[in-house]
């Protein structure tokens, strides 16, 4: 089996009740490498005749549907290593995103025997799931029904959402899985681990999970009958590392939306689902993913800290790009920021377009200038020489394209509300995206010039005369 070796995310999922204006809000960070270009795509309705996906990354295949309907994505730069699309709304106002938001629990799988070579990576994910489905709990019972038959080759989270409702979805083991949905007053912040806590088999409205899952465990001497079932207790790991790694990414996202509530950042008690102290916004879910322990003694850009990291923070260098996707009555909204979070911008991209702006399909593994992807990465580069010195320069920038993006969200969401043939909504969403990413883009390349500017008087060669001589 032939992967990527990917190495981490944070997921957040908010319910309808939740936030201010009634939107389900689901997202994360696409943690991989430093250097790992993402694109932008938008798939069009498609019928074709014996349909099948065949894997790049093992052996795995599957016969799909006729009929693939419309949806938004963000695909590899490449295809060597798998599609990997990861994210995206479909025409059904569906959002899906597929994380590797688990490690695998060899104790689980030895028991739970499965082909490696066969199994469903998170490469395929999206790709068999999202274009198939019209509600998110389709999209947990289709996903599920082929791990139940395929086996998965890791073990993952995986985010659903619709206009109703959020489902988040652990992948426990070879063929063994469940689901929760996401009360609509509640939200969650998940990291590398697994998370889900109480399952209550007798609350299909609330729990979905694999056929024999219950017997599997019990069979096995895995977990007490006369117990409540704890999902995370039974499939998960409470190891040094996740001490480090994963629960105080979860303890700061849980500190910011609701600082009310003490907790530990190395605390194994966490709970899957917290309530927000105030309504939040999408605003609120990007400052989770962008953050990095601001305001506390784990700030990694605070110079004390360089090169000695206490905790792993929730935005990393690692970062290939953040994603929130909305789904808000008819509004549809897939929030984009390319590269590392906290140096980039999120850009609400209408997922009804059919054509990837200039530059958002471009970028290969070495960097090039017509890349939407590279030149994020730049800018944060050029400020990575010193963030108290060029900070303010980005954050200026930022707030710029924030405010300018804002207006032409605005803007073009008037425009599509009054349409109601899909051609005249598809091209209105196509000029909106080419719009929102040059403006953004423009912006960003104004900041990368004024950082070389200044930086060339950063240079361990300068030498200034004493005016004495």
């Amino acid at each position: 089996m032939t992967t990527l070796g990917r190495s981490s995310c944070t997921s957040i999922l908010i319910g309808k009740k939740a936030t201010i204006d009634g939107s389900v809000i689901i997202g994360r960070n696409e943690d991989s490498r430093t250097a790992w270009p993402k694109h932008l795509a938008f798939h069009q309705r498609v019928e074709t005749e014996g349909n099948v996906f065949k894997s790049h990354g093992n052996k795995f295949s599957l016969d799909l549907p006729k009929t693939a309907y419309a949806y938004s994505s963000t695909p590899e730069w490449t295809k060597k290593y798998g599609v990997f699309e990861e994210d995206g709304i479909n025409e059904y106002r569906v959002a899906m995103s597929a994380t590797e938001s688990a490690y695998a629990n060899e104790r689980i799988l030895a028991i739970d025997p499965f082909e490696t070579e066969t199994g469903i990576l998170e490469e395929a994910m999206v790709t068999v799931v999202l274009p198939y489905v019209k509600t998110a709990q389709e999209g947990v019972k289709l996903l599920g029904k082929i791990v139940e038959e395929k086996g998965a080759a890791e073990a993952n989270g995986i985010l659903f959402g619709d206009e109703d409702e959020a489902w988040y979805m652990e992948i426990g083991s070879g063929h063994h899985w469940v689901a929760r949905r996401i009360p609509d007053d509640s939200y969650t912040v998940v990291a590398n681990q697994l998370s889900i806590q109480e399952i209550d088999f007798n609350d299909p409205a609330n729990f979905l999970y694999s056929q024999g899952l219950e017997a599997f465990v019990y069979d096995h001497r895995l977990w007490p009958k006369d117990a409540p079932f704890i999902w995370r207790d039974i499939f998960g790991t409470r190891s040094e590392s996740d001490l480090h790694y994963n629960t105080p990414r979860v303890w700061y996202g849980q500190k910011l939306l609701t600082p009310s509530v003490s907790q530990e950042p190395q605390s194994f008690d966490l709970p899957f689902l917290q309530k927000a102290d105030r309504p939040l916004t999408v605003q609120d879910a990007q400052t989770v993913l962008a953050s990095h322990y601001s305001d506390t003694d784990y700030d990694l850009t605070n110079p004390k800290n360089a090169g000695q990291a206490t905790f792993r923070p929730i935005g990393v260098a690692t970062t290939q790009e953040s994603h929130l996707l909305q789904v808000r009555g008819e509004d549809l909204y897939h929030w984009l920021a390319m590269g590392v979070t906290a140096q980039s911008v999120y850009i609400p991209f209408f997922p009804q377009g059919s054509k990837t702006p200039y530059m958002w399909g471009n970028g290969k593994v070495d960097y090039s200038p017509n890349s939407a992807y590279w030149i994020f990465k730049l800018a944060g580069v050029l400020v990575d020489r010193d963030w108290n010195k060029y900070g303010k320069d980005l954050s200026t920038a930022q707030t710029e394209a924030k405010e300018k993006v804002t207006r032409l969200r605005y803007e073009y969401d008037q425009k599509l509300h009054g349409l109601t043939d899909p051609a005249e909504i598809t091209a209105l969403a196509d000029e909106a995206n080419a719009k929102m990413a040059k403006t953004v883009t423009d912006i960003y390349n104004k900041l990368i010039s004024t950082l070389i500017t200044k930086q060339t008087g950063d240079s361990p060669l300068s030498f200034q005369m004493d005016p004495n001589l």
